[in-house]
């Protein structure tokens, strides 16, 4: 988390240097979504293991109740937490989507052994089509009326999230290298790119304004802590597998998604709120994580 959080500093220093900021962060921003996510995405079935087939289903079958659970959350809780229809949108967000293939991916490993990363891959696989579906609506301010657009289902971190589930269901295991290996190493800036870009957006913010408010706390709170106990509570109770409802956990454990402050790039609106709230929830993310491991 602290190496992840180095980056952030480095997008930050880069921003106030002017190395990065403006026109560029948008082209970073496009170049993220539209070619290193992708193959971020494609990469995670690319071990050489596939996952335990007896649990693609159910991981299948939770992620996407919790994502049902979460779009509720999303669209309803908001309100709640702030008066102001304009922070509607990216709380939503903020609530609904944690970090999963940034910061996600590493601390799975690290908890549940290098084959759980799969796993996590699979789980992210409704996060991805809800990202650019649900998520892309939320930061458009189109919260009152779910205006799905079907080209949305033919971005290219959507098709990549196609073929990554058709990899795992045809049990494709053996790759070429020079396939693989590519894919890889363009996937693999997606983290330090995404990280620079928040540092970066940070730097045009005011130290005043870095420090948060109330409403920035109270969905961080939501975000880390409350909704992740909440969603492990319900799934025990239902009674699935207890190594799914806990890599389950963890990943909506994870900090507020990067994708909130990039799609804001891409479609022009505020970045502020959306980069405060990812900002001071991958900060404390270093202390709630490793709770929330403790505490399956």
């Amino acid at each position: 988390m602290l190496i992840l959080l180095a980056i952030v500093v480095v997008g930050y220093v880069a921003g106030k240097l002017e190395y990065m900021g403006g026109d560029f962060d948008r082209r970073l921003s496009n170049i993220i979504i539209d070619f290193t996510c992708p193959a971020l995405i494609l990469s995670s079935t690319m071990g050489g293991t596939l996952p335990d087939r007896g649990l693609i289903l159910p991981l299948l079958g939770i992620s996407l109740l919790t994502y049902l659970l979460l779009t509720a959350v999303a669209f309803g809780l908001p309100k709640f937490i702030t008066k102001k229809s304009e922070y509607h949108g990216p709380v939503g967000f903020a609530l609904m989507f944690g970090n999963v293939g940034f910061i996600g991916y590493p601390i799975v490993g690290a908890l549940f052994g290098h084959q759980a990363v799969f796993y996590a891959a699979i789980l992210n696989v409704i996060n991805t089509l809800a990202v650019f579906t649900i998520g892309v609506m939320l930061i458009n301010g189109e919260r009152q009326r779910l205006a799905f657009q079907p080209k949305i289902l033919m971005s290219s971190p959507m098709m990549a999230a196609y073929l990554a589930i058709l990899i795992v269901a045809l049990g494709l295991d053996n790759i070429p290298d020079i396939i693989s290996q590519p894919i890889t190493m363009i996937g693999n800036i997606t983290v330090p790119g995404a990280l620079l870009i928040i540092g970066s957006s940070m730097s045009r913010l005011s130290w005043r304004t870095m420090l948060g408010s109330r409403v920035v706390y109270v969905t961080t709170a939501f975000r880390l802590l409350i909704l992740p106990l909440i969603i492990y509570v319900l799934f025990r109770a239902v009674g699935f597998d207890p190594m799914v409802v806990n890599l389950n956990t963890i990943i909506i454990a994870m900090p507020v998604a990067t994708y909130g402050t990039i799609l804001c790039l891409r479609y022009g609106k505020d970045s502020t709120l959306i980069t405060e709230i990812t900002f001071i929830s991958t900060l404390l993310s270093v202390l709630t994580i490793p709770l929330v491991a403790q505490l399956l």
